[in-house]
């Protein structure tokens, strides 16, 4: 009764939610095993953010909850953001769920499950279905554990939890609460643990993560508390690179801005996340920028740092999204040209302003269009900076052998996806590839010759943009 899978569904919170709650029941004596069918306990960690995910995961969890009949002693839980917006309503679809524990509360899943397994065992009445959902103080700082059997080259460290913001769309306050920020020696002692293990790539998570700290911490000779820490972890020497997400516009200020100038491990790449670049639209969604101030913050950061990597959000179909707002989104999302993007079809979550206030107005069809032009528009963009590539050195942090073939995969200060003919023994390492062909998706190269050859930053020329 001890092997237990977990199924993740969203972003990366999600997947550091899921490792962290993984190491927790491995430490109390819990086996996390990788397929479904040779687990006990199957426990779903779950994403609200847009309609598609919550029915996937729904009917993950029926078909599992079906398995009970011929197993009775099968346990099956829900956790993280729709466990904590749908709460026990999920009982009215899938009444034999044994679990549902709330974004708050990942670190009682071990006691959880000992204690539903006690009762299995007992041959007692079988247990009710346990529900915690509340909110608990000092939550932020449970998600600190990490899976260290194996060596991980990269790794996700939250440094917060919670939002603010209350975008007319978004249910991220709802199920996560207000923002609430780790203290920033944990942060640092945890990264050094990590660092001691191999990892060299890490990336700072938080609902907005560069409103880290800003209620808890001073600034400090004009920087806030996200460009301090930004600068303790630049300092843990075996540390190679630092990424962070998710960001908001809002948060990248000048002291921000000049990190990229001066802290070497920052990598360049920033993730922006705009949502729509018409400003009626920008508006309703009651995201505080417009999108004069959104391309003055990318120039900004493209003459700080020639030929960051950019990436973004973008919600097509927004209530009222008329012809002329997706065009000037279109126009806008073309001009800039995005590296890499999440593009959505607006779909309205319960309990968000938007859901309760505004009509979905939006033809189906109408969403999917507008869709397929941005990805579209994508596609070309990110091949185009990848045909750039060819014949760059660029520097590589080899994560391990691919999914097909005889290649490792790795990845680029930049973030870009690198196929390379390597050996076992680079991987965890920063080694310098030559770059032969792109696609839109990916580099593929050779192992250069010497390390001094490194070309991190392609140009990022006028004709790439327009």
């Amino acid at each position: 009764m001890n092997r237990v899978c977990i199924i993740t569904y969203g972003c990366q919170m999600n997947e550091r939610d899921s490792e962290a709650v993984a190491a927790m029941l491995r430490n109390k004596g819990y086996a996390i095993v990788n397929d479904e069918h040779d687990a006990d306990i199957v426990l779903l960690n779950t994403c609200s953010v847009r309609d598609l995910a919550e029915q996937k995961a729904i009917g993950k969890a029926g078909h599992l909850t079906k398995k009970k009949r011929r197993k009775p002693n099968f346990i099956v839980g829900i956790m993280g953001c729709m466990a904590q917006n749908r709460g026990t309503d999920l009982l009215d679809s899938l009444p034999d769920l044994d679990l549902i524990v709330g974004t708050q509360k990942f670190h009682h899943v071990p006691d959880h499950l000992d204690n539903l397994i006690s009762s299995l065992n007992a041959q007692g009445p079988l247990p009710s279905t346990i529900v915690d959902l509340d909110e608990e103080a000092e939550s932020q700082n449970t998600i600190r554990h990490h899976l260290v059997d194996k060596r991980q080259t990269s790794s996700f460290v939250s440094i917060m939890q919670g939002c603010n913001m209350n975008c007319a769309y978004c249910i991220v306050p709802t199920t996560r609460g207000q923002e609430r920020s780790r203290p920033m020696e944990h942060i640092i002692a945890e990264i050094e643990e990590l660092a001691a293990c191999g990892t060299k790539d890490v990336t700072l998570l938080g609902q907005i993560v560069t409103s880290y700290g800003r209620r808890e911490f001073p600034f400090i000779n004009g920087k806030s508390p996200f460009v301090q820490l930004l600068e303790k972890v630049n300092d843990i020497p075996s540390i190679e690179r630092i990424r962070f997400t998710s960001p908001h516009p809002r948060g990248f200020k000048q002291d921000l801005i000049e990190a990229y100038r001066y802290l070497p491990k920052l990598c360049e790449y920033v993730h922006l996340p705009a949502q729509s670049f018409s400003d009626p639209i920008l508006q309703a969604m009651k995201r505080p920028y417009s999108r004069e101030r959104y391309l003055q913050l990318v120039d900004d950061l493209r003459k700080t740092v020639p030929g960051v990597y950019l990436s973004t959000d973008i919600i097509v179909g927004f209530p009222n999204e008329s012809e002329e707002d997706f065009e000037i989104t279109r126009k806008t999302f073309e001009e800039i040209g995005f590296d890499m993007a999440y593009i959505f079809k607006y779909s309205p979550r319960s309990g968000t302003e938007a859901a309760t206030h505004m009509i979905d107005n939006i033809p189906k069809e109408v969403k999917e269009e507008r869709n397929q032009k941005l990805l579209s528009i994508l596609q070309q963009s990110s091949l185009h900076r990848n045909l750039s590539l060819i014949g760059s050195t660029q520097e590589v942090l080899i994560e391990g052998p691919a999914r097909k073939g005889n290649r490792f995969v790795g990845k680029t200060r930049g973030f870009r996806k690198v196929f390379v003919t390597a050996s076992e023994r680079l991987i965890g390492e920063l080694v310098p590839v030559h770059i032969e062909e792109a696609t839109h998706a990916a580099l593929l190269g050779t192992v250069a010759l010497t390390k001094n050859t490194f070309e991190p930053i392609s140009p990022y020329t006028e004709a790439h943009r327009a």
